[in-house]
């Protein structure tokens, strides 16, 4: 279990800074990815908070591992669909492939460690059914 507290541990704080940054600059990917600057900052900030609040959810998961499943499942399946959605904006023209820097920070690198998670902790929360 100490490998899994590490993990959630280390996604929610970066969760929680991501968060914060993007709340406090959410025109930074625009001028990253070298885009034009975004007319409705405050989406790209929306979505720093909702990540941020992620981040306090993951905390949750590394005290009470037993217990997280349902977290770690929900924070995995927006890891999975964040960069099919971004696929789509990507191949379809609408964002340049620059913005590919987001996904593998934000989602790719989690799907292992949140995947082996999930495999073990299974039973126990099967077992609270």
């Amino acid at each position: 279990m100490m490998q899994h507290r590490r993990t959630f541990v280390a996604a929610g704080i970066y969760n929680i800074l991501w968060g914060a940054y993007t709340l406090l600059d959410p025109q930074w990917l625009f001028r990253v990815a070298g885009m034009p600057p975004s007319n409705t900052p405050q989406i790209f900030a929306t979505l720093g908070m909702v990540l941020g609040l992620y981040g306090v959810l993951y905390l949750e998961v590394a005290r009470r591992p037993e217990h997280g499943w349902p977290i770690a499942a929900v924070g995995l399946t927006g890891k999975v669909l964040g960069p099919i959605g971004l696929a789509f904006f990507i191949l379809s023209g609408q964002w340049p492939w620059q913005t590919v820097a987001i996904t593998v920070t934000n989602d790719l690198i989690w799907w292992v460690p949140f995947g082996i998670y999930l495999r073990a902790a299974w039973p126990s929360f099967r077992a609270t059914f």
